[in-house]
């Protein structure tokens, strides 16, 4: 049975380049997307090219019922899922006193509650595996801008460490907290300067960074509960 891996946010950013090195390391990919479709069917043609298999998963992961649903439909197609990669979330500039209930439940939502559900039912149905989850460097330190998507990252934060402990011993549960390493979209590089000014590293990362932080995950089997900061440094200063 081909090992297989879901990945949330898989069509486009850090979810494409960790889809696609999954295919290259032998997974078929169960590619998750929203509302991406064209960049989905773009990426999934990739995958095919490196010769792995690959189905789309349209879901919204905003609703925890479609959440719940989303690995029994995939395991459908692959018996062998052994990797579930919790990528996708929503980024939304909201202070404080601008959070409404529809703001902090998507955010919530997509961000804490859809990890939560997918993790769930990964481990109720599948014998063992890795889940990742992807997180902030700002975890680490007490944000009051993006107050709903930083309160979320939190939240995944504590849940990372709390599943490893109860889905041990056959399931590892990991994260990865990348720093400067994408500006979101529309800004640019110098975005990203500005926001690796004050890492000890004085530059922002690559994607290949955030790989080889991943593959270390994959590839470590007695490696469990722990969150790795790929941010050149930055939480250091928090």
């Amino acid at each position: 049975m081909k090992k297989a891996a879901l990945v949330t946010g898989g069509a486009v950013r850090i979810g494409k380049e960790i889809s696609l090195n999954l295919a290259r390391k032998g997974y078929d990919i169960a590619l998750h997307y929203n509302s991406s479709e064209k960049e989905a069917l773009a990426t999934r043609q990739l995958i095919l090219e490196s010769g792995a298999g690959c189905e789309l998963f349209r879901c919204d992961l905003s609703s925890p019922h479609d959440a719940r649903e989303l690995v029994p439909k995939v395991m459908k197609n692959f018996e062998g899922l052994c990797v579930l990669v919790n990528n996708a979330s929503i980024f939304e500039n909201i202070g404080f006193h601008d959070v409404t209930p529809e703001f902090l439940e998507t955010d919530m939502a997509v961000n804490f509650k859809a990890p939560l559900f997918l993790s769930q039912s990964f481990s109720a149905g599948t014998s063992g595996g890795l889940i990742v989850n992807f997180l902030d460097t700002r975890v680490k330190k007490t944000p009051v801008e993006h107050f709903c998507y930083n309160l979320s990252k939190k939240s995944l934060y504590h849940l990372t460490k709390m599943l490893a402990r109860e889905l041990a011993p056959g399931f590892r549960v990991n994260a990865i907290c990348p720093g400067a390493i994408l500006a979101p979209p529309g800004q640019g590089e110098d975005y990203l300067r500005k926001m690796a000014r004050g890492a000890p590293m004085k530059r922002p990362g690559s994607i290949e960074d955030i790989i080889n932080a991943f593959n270390y995950l994959l590839e470590n089997d007695y490696v469990t509960g722990e969150c790795l900061f790929v941010d050149g440094g930055k939480s250091l200063t928090y």
